[in-house]
Order: structure tokens, then C-alpha cells, then sequence
């Protein structure tokens, strides 16, 4: 395409010839095979086409197979890389491959989108088709498809090594939404600011990459309309992809740096790069580094995953670094000069325009990016939904195979005693008990690895290559988890492995020693992500790790014991929705979550999310008052420590100033301390959002949140006393149970979503305390389960993993005849030690006692579970 004002150019493309061939004879085997229609550039094919009509009962599904069964790739046409695309359409749908592979040809769809979802919508003046030739292969179209969007990429197999060339066409709304944000950046220059709700499976990398490529070159009064453009990615493995997407789009790689560390950023300015790629976590150390020379520069800023790139502190940061340069920010000024600057400083620039990706859009991020609609209020400037993504079959349906499991427990009082408990407090304590207990995370174990070997690698789930992970409520339950499904593994003599994913380093009682990650894997962390893909690898156990930025398509199936609602809830569930070869569908096994809370988590985000209304800035006058009334700190004092801040004055100043506000705040009660944390909290983060936005100022506002941010981290917890912790040595565990529901479809609405704006309110007091006795409180507890319907079986089960296997696995005598005998000893010596200890622990456990003496089914089956617990406990002691 030429370039404004390039009239030689200008004539050179006028001289293309764009050519349209009807029944094209194509093949040098078959003479009389013809498709119905090939477009040509001067004489080079681009783009083949069979047409159908769904009048005559043939539709673009009879297209695509005529493709797959009777245009050979061999036929010189047909060869990979020498069209750019085969198209196949009728009045109602288009779609297109860039490769034929016979039946084995995937087909992408090209189509507009109906009512959020897949397809095309009524066209008033003739076929819903008649955008592909009206629009997307007009001949101006056409050239910048190919000269802007249309790439073959090399890429390399980790795994193998080899090489292998990827033909990259794009689809119709990340050509659409390209083309508008570059239209309306052109049409508006910088200062602008764009929402972009795109449902994963939307090919976001690319569109990111094509948007960042073709916003570089955009010009404006003879000179760069964006002086570069700065691509903020929330996470490591992305930031990495779009680097590299852009790399092989661009073609010109001396163009584009990477941002890694402070002083980075103004060297790759320096340096002429005019796209910069950096993550979130590090724009902090880079922003600091930023000289004032390219304060007056213009930028443009892609934000990957803006709900959690772009809410606050960091955003600041950003602004404050890129924004215009100001006489007021000098050093010789007065506080109040700079405060000023400061304040300015913080609102979302003149100078730039941002460009806000995200499928699952938060409140704030719809009022920072959002436009404003017929309704007035604020909605994504484009969308590619998750239901339209679902209908057209670039992601999977996570919610429709979920699975509820509901668990029953019955607790014991193991003391004479009655004391009394705070009833809140000793429910959650209680709850917390039974959840994290041996014997419920052995059940769930037996449950998860029960329901993997039987639906997932018997079923052949993705051609036999599917994985699944297992979300649990933190580190120690995550490492609880490992160890159970490893032993579980163990006793059955499986050959599939698992791997457990945290951070940091902590105590595994049973190693005796602070462990990491690599050091239970047996291997660096790094691997993870490949070793996943690896056998005999095929289950992930994490806490919050990898629950989020972690694109695995063969993960098919994920159980999930953890808590989730939300934004965490769709993008948990969501690790589950690459499609891949082979891949039909997904199970979720969940033992945590209510299906209706899922359901009302997911449903904002199935079609276009709206904000029903905008943060009132007026309630930070409310919460000001509750922290001033407080007592905490004086008026005074907050504008001395702000301008000591700002000053730069020694730290052993300001910590003073601070440690006095501390000893204030543990004056106050308990509810007082409650209140005045909640607020300065919500104070600060409210503040740090709306500064951004607020056409206005206000120096006491700015110099409060600047005080609180440093106060609030020193303030000890709310002196709250703690459940006295015998509690647990007074009850028991007496009966646990895991029920499988039935397999169900969570259905959402088909209907625009509207999400509440952001809270302003602090945490609230502390409910008062209410006390009772432990055995109601037992009672109660246990009559949450009472429709369990406990049988012999359940307190059987509980003797398994309780003081009588303890007993066995640490009797010396049976450990060094598991080393030196054969199986068939091994078991008569078994059988003996455990009838003795049976025998001797009757009075405390007398139902198994009975049970095993009136049913010798039972007493068979019994011994055979418990020979194969203590044989996979024994072996991972080791010899004695």
C-alpha cells in the first residue's frame, strides 16, 4: 500500500492487477477438476474458493469436505505456503485453512459474530456473506491483509528441535479489531483509551503483536504519530510469546527490545527500538529510570490482562513516568508545588494511548478503559466473547461436565469436659480440621486418581495425552494432596506420576526438613510447564500456581478443592479450555464450590460485560472522616511526614513519626483497630484507582494516601485473641464421607452481563462473639451432615489411616520381613500383626472388632486394604 503523498508508489499499486478466475481447471492429473473460484495478483494465486448455497441444500460444511476429500495437497495449487488461504463459504458462514491435510484439515471460521456467538448477522441488503467481498477482498483490503497481517512464521519444537513454518491468516475480529483501534488511533491521536474484551482462544498474541507492528507506523504531521510502543503483559510465558510473535511478524527485529531491569528502558529509547516489551512485575524498577528527555515523548500502551495490570499503584507508576514534564516538579520547589506535580503525575497521560486486553474485565478496568455506551455506561470498545469463542470451537465449555462432590463428616468429643468456645471461631477451626484431616484427603485421593484412571486414561481423553490438575486451598494442603495420590499410585503399581507446584520453601514434617518444589519433584521449577507434557507425568497438584497464565491444552480434566468465586473462579476453570487434536471435552471434579456460585462467577463474562455504574468518588470523604475520628494521627502530622517524604530526609525520621501513629492505633479496641486497618486500606486502594481518572485534584487526598501507604504495613493484625487451639485435642474425627453427584451442564444466561463498581467501604467490625459449650458445638457441626447416613463401612475406613496403622508401619519386626521375605510370608506375618492389634485396641474401636468377626467378606477385604496401605507407607520409609 502506498504511503500519503507517494505518488510514484501510488501508481505502482494502481498497476496491480487483482484478477477473479471462475471454474478454475487446476490440476495436472485430472484435467477436468475444477473449483468454483481462485484470485490471482498479477498472475500469482492468493486465495481459493468453493461456494455453496444453502438453497440448493449445500452448505459451507459440503465445502469444507470438498476440500478434504477431493482437492489433493499434492496438486501444485493445493501445496502448503502457495495460497494464502482456502476459503470456503455460502449465504450464512465462511470459513478458511491455510492448510489442506486431507481429512485432517482444520477449518477456522471467518465470520462477524450473531448476537455475541458464532456466525453472521441478517444482512438488510443481501447475503449475510457479502462482507468477505464487500469489505475484507476489496483490493485496498487485500494488500494490507497481506502486507500487515499475513506471515510465515518459523517456529522451534522445544521437545525435538526441529524446525517447522506456520502460515499465520487472520481471523475476521482480529482483523477487525486491529483495523478499528488503528483507525480511531489515526483519527484521535494519543490520549486515548480502548478496552478490548477478548474471551481466551481469541488468538490475543497475534492480535497484540499486529496491533503494536501496525501502530509503530502510523504517522501523523510528517513525523511517528507514537514515539514507541511499550507492550505490559502480565505474565512471564506470555510476555515471552508476544515478544517472539512480534520478532517473526515484523521482520524487522532490531526494532523491538525487552525491557528486563531499571535503566533498560531509556537505553532501548536511545537505542531507536520502537517496540518495548516488559511485564507488570518489573515496569516498577524501570519506571524510576526513565529520564526527563522522554517526557515529551508520545506512547502507546498495550496492556495484556489489564484487570490485574493496570488497577492502581503500578498504573501510577507508569503514568507518572511516561507523563509530560513539568517546571513544578523541580527539586527547588515548594511541597505543595509537588505535590501538585505529583497528583498530575498519576492521571492517565496526555501523551499516551492505552490499549487494555482482557477477557474477564474487573469494574475498575471498565471505568479506566471503557467507553461509554447508548446507555452511558461503560463497555469494552470491541469484543470477541467466551461464548462465541465456545460456538466456534477455539475453546472448550469448562462448565459442561461438572462434577459436585459433597462431603459428610460426624465428629466425637474425646473428653469428659465441656468447656466453652467461641462459636464462630471454633466452626471455622473445626472446618478447617476436618478438611485438612488424613483421612479426607486419603478419601479424596482414592476419589480423584478412582475417577482419572477410569474416565480420563481409560476413555483415551486427547488420544491418550491428557492431564489434570488438582487446585487445593494452600502450599500445605497442595504438598498433603502430592503425598496422598502418590501413595494412592503406589498401592495400585500405576506407572503415571504427578507434580507438585509452590512457591518458596516449607517444612514437610515427615522429611524433617524446609523443602521447594524442585526438591520433592526432582527437578528446577523451570521444567515444570515441559515436564507436564512429558511421561509419565500427567497430573499438576498446585495451590495458586499456575492457576493463572498457564496455557496447557492437554489439560482436560481439573479437581478442585479450594474455594473460588469470581474473576479466580473463570480464570481457574479456564486452564481447561485450549482446544487441542483430539479434544472433545473437559471434566471438573469439584469438592469445594457450589455449581450455583460457579455459574454466577462465570456469568459476566459469557457476552459482553458492562459496568452498571462508576465509583462515587464522594465516599473517600466518608472513609477520611472514620480515619481522622480515629485518633490515629493529626492533620498536621500527615503534611509533615508528606513533606519530609517528598524532601528525601532520613529514614530514621520518618519511621519516628510513624512508630507514634502505631502506638495510637494499639490503644484502640478491637473493633476500633478493625475499622481503622479496613478503611486506611480501602482508602488507599480506592485512591490510587480514581486518581487516574478524576478530572480534579485534591493535595489532602493525595497526602493521606502517600501516609497511609507507608502507616498501614506497620500496623499489627487487630488484637483479636485466637481460637484456643485444645479444641483439636478434644474432638475427633469419627466419620468421613465423599458422595459423587451426578454429572451436570451449568447452563448461562444468554444475555449481556452488568458487574457492580468498585467497593469503597472498609472491612467492617468484628461480629461479636458467641459462646457455647463444645459438645453443641459438635452437635451442630455434625448436624450440618446428618443426611449422611453413616455406615459401618465410613468408621472403618477412618481405623485405615488412623493409631492401628501408625501401629503396623512402625513395628520394626514387620519392616525387616518386608525386606527379606517373600510376598506370600510377607502377608501371613501381615495378617498375624494386625489381628493382635485389632485384638488389643477392641475397647476403642469395637464396631470394626464386631464387624470383623461376624463378616468374613468384610474381614477379607479389610485385610487386603490394609496389607496394601502398609506395603506403600513401609516402602517409602525405607528399610529400618
Amino acid at each position: 500500500m502506498p504511503t500519503p503523498g507517494n505518488d510514484s508508489a501510488a501508481e505502482l499499486f494502481r498497476r496491480n492487477r487483482f484478477s477473479v478466475t471462475r471454474q478454475l481447471r487446476y490440476s495436472t492429473e485430472e484435467t477436468q477438476r475444477a473449483l468454483d473460484l481462485a484470485l490471482f495478483i498479477n498472475g500469482l494465486p492468493v486465495i481459493t474458493f468453493e461456494l455453496k448455497n444453502t438453497i440448493t441444500s449445500q452448505t459451507v460444511s459440503d465445502a469444507m469436505q470438498q476440500y478434504r476429500t477431493t482437492r489433493k495437497p499434492s496438486e501444485r495449487l493445493f501445496r502448503y505456503g502457495v495460497c494464502l488461504a482456502h476459503f470456503a463459504l455460502d449465504d450464512q458462514e465462511a470459513h478458511f485453512t491455510t492448510r489442506l491435510a486431507g481429512k485432517a484439515t482444520r477449518f477456522l471460521p471467518f465470520n462477524k459474530g450473531d448476537d455475541d456467538g458464532a456466525g453472521n448477522p441478517p444482512n438488510p441488503n443481501g447475503v449475510r456473506t457479502a462482507y468477505l467481498w464487500q469489505e475484507v477482498l476489496r483490493r485496498e483490503s487485500l494488500a494490507n491483509i497481506i502486507e500487515s497481517f499475513v506471515q510465515m512464521v518459523e517456529e522451534k519444537d522445544r521437545d525435538t528441535g526441529k524446525k517447522h513454518k506456520t502460515l499465520i491468516f487472520p481471523r475476521y475480529h482480529q482483523l477487525d479489531v486491529v483495523r478499528k483501534l488503528v483507525a480511531d488511533a489515526a483519527r484521535n491521536g494519543p490520549g486515548q483509551r480502548y478496552l478490548i474484551q477478548h474471551s481466551a482462544g481469541s488468538g490475543k498474541s497475534h492480535s497484540i503483536a499486529w496491533l503494536a507492528q501496525q501502530l509503530v507506523e502510523l504517522r501523523g504531521d510528517d513525523k511517528p504519530l507514537f514515539d514507541s510502543v511499550i507492550v505490559v503483559t502480565d505474565r512471564v510465558i506470555l510476555d515471552d510469546q508476544i515478544r517472539n510473535t512480534l520478532k517473526s511478524m515484523a521482520n524487522q527485529g532490531w526494532m523491538i527490545g525487552h525491557a528486563e531491569r531499571s535503566g533498560d528502558l531509556r537505553q532501548l529509547i536511545t537505542d531507536g527500538k520502537r517496540i518495548i516489551i516488559t511485564t507488570v512485575q518489573k515496569f516498577p524498577f524501570i519506571v524510576d529510570d526513565i529520564g526527563e528527555e522522554h517526557r515529551d515523548r508520545d506512547f502507546a500502551i498495550i496492556i495484556d490482562e489489564a484487570h490485574s495490570s493496570q488497577g492502581g499503584r503500578a498504573a501510577g507508576q507508569m503514568n507518572a513516568a511516561l507523563g509530560a514534564g513539568s517546571e513544578d516538579s523541580d527539586d527547588g520547589n515548594s511541597p505543595e508545588d509537588r505535590i501538585n506535580a505529583l497528583m498530575e503525575s498519576r492521571k492517565m497521560l496526555p501523551n499516551a494511548s492505552y490499549f487494555a486486553f482482557t477477557a474477564t474485565p474487573k469494574n475498575k478496568t471498565l471505568q479506566l478503559f471503557g467507553e461509554k455506551n447508548a446507555s452511558g455506561k461503560p463497555a469494552p470498545f470491541h469484543s470477541y466473547t467466551m461464548k462465541q469463542a465456545i460456538q466456534e470451537g477455539f475453546i472448550l465449555d469448562v462448565l459442561a461436565n461438572y462434577t459436585p462432590v459433597r462431603s459428610y463428616y460426624h465428629l466425637i468429643k474425646t473428653i469428659d469436659d465441656d468447656p466453652e468456645f467461641d462459636v464462630r471461631k471454633a466452626g471455622k477451626e473445626l472446618r478447617n480440621h476436618v478438611e485438612s484431616h488424613e483421612a479426607t484427603i486419603a478419601r479424596k485421593a482414592k476419589i480423584i486418581v478412582d475417577h482419572f484412571q477410569s474416565q480420563v486414561i481409560n476413555a483415551g481423553k486427547i488420544n491418550g495425552q491428557a492431564r489434570a490438575m488438582v487446585a487445593t486451598q494452600g502450599i500445605r494442603r497442595a504438598i498433603d494432596y502430592w503425598k496422598a495420590i502418590n501413595r494412592e499410585l503406589e498401592s495400585r503399581g500405576w506407572p503415571w506420576k504427578t507434580i507438585v507446584a509452590f512457591t518458596g520453601e516449607h517444612e514437610v514434617p515427615e522429611i524433617g526438613a524446609a523443602q521447594t518444589e524442585g526438591s520433592l519433584n526432582g527437578f528446577p521449577s523451570k521444567d515444570i510447564p515441559a515436564k507436564f507434557k512429558e511421561k509419565p507425568y500427567r497430573m499438576l497438584i498446585v495451590a495458586d500456581k499456575f492457576l493463572t497464565g498457564f496455557d496447557e491444552p492437554l489439560l482436560h480434566t481439573m479437581y478442585v478443592d479450594k474455594t473460588l468465586a469470581g474473576v479466580k473462579a473463570v480464570q481457574a476453570l479456564s486452564r481447561l479450555n485450549r482446544a487441542a487434536p483430539g479434544k472433545k471435552d473437559t471434566f471438573v471434579l469439584d469438592f469445594a464450590n457450589d455449581p450455583e456460585q460457579i455459574v454466577a462467577s462465570f456469568q459476566p463474562y459469557y457476552r459482553t460485560t458492562l459496568l452498571s455504574a462508576e465509583t462515587d468518588p464522594n465516599k473517600l470523604h466518608d472513609l477520611k472522616s472514620v480515619l481522622d475520628e480515629a485518633g490515629v494521627y493529626r492533620d498536621e502530622l500527615v503534611v509533615d511526614f508528606v513533606d519530609r517524604y517528598l524532601a528525601d530526609v532520613s529514614r530514621e525520621q520518618l519511621d519516628a513519626m510513624l512508630d507514634s501513629c502505631v502506638v495510637n492505633y494499639k490503644a484502640l479496641d478491637e473493633d476500633g483497630q478493625i475499622e481503622f486497618k479496613g478503611s486506611a486500606k480501602a482508602f488507599v486502594r480506592t485512591y490510587n484507582f480514581l486518581s487516574q481518572l478524576l478530572p480534579w485534584s485534591n493535595a489532602d487526598w493525595e497526602r493521606l494516601s502517600i501516609f497511609l501507604t507507608y502507616l498501614t504495613p506497620r500496623l499489627p493484625s487487630p488484637k483479636e485473641e485466637e481460637i484456643d487451639r485444645n479444641i483439636l485435642d478434644a474432638i475427633d474425627m469419627d466419620s468421613y464421607r465423599a458422595d459423587v453427584k451426578t454429572t451436570m451442564k451449568l447452563a448461562l444466561e444468554d444475555e449481556d452481563a452488568e458487574i457492580d463498581p468498585a467497593n469503597v467501604t472498609s472491612a467492617g467490625a468484628k461480629p461479636e462473639p458467641e459462646y457455647d459449650v463444645l459438645s453443641s458445638i459438635v452437635r451442630s457441626f455434625n448436624d450440618v451432615f446428618a443426611d449422611a447416613g453413616f455406615s459401618d463401612a465410613d468408621r472403618v475406613a477412618r481405623q485405615a489411616t488412623g493409631p492401628m496403622m501408625d501401629a503396623l508401619v512402625s513395628n520394626d519386626q514387620l519392616r525387616r520381613i518386608a525386606a527379606s521375605t517373600d510376598p506370600q510370608n510377607q502377608r501371613i506375618e501381615f495378617d498375624l500383626a494386625l489381628k493382635d492389634s485389632v485384638n488389643a485396641n477392641w475397647l476403642d474401636h469395637y464396631e470394626l472388632f464386631d464387624k470383623l468377626d461376624k463378616d468374613p467378606q468384610f474381614k477379607t477385604a479389610f485385610g487386603e486394604h490394609m496389607f496394601k496401605l502398609w506395603a506403600a507407607k513401609v516402602a517409602q520409609l525405607g528399610n529400618p
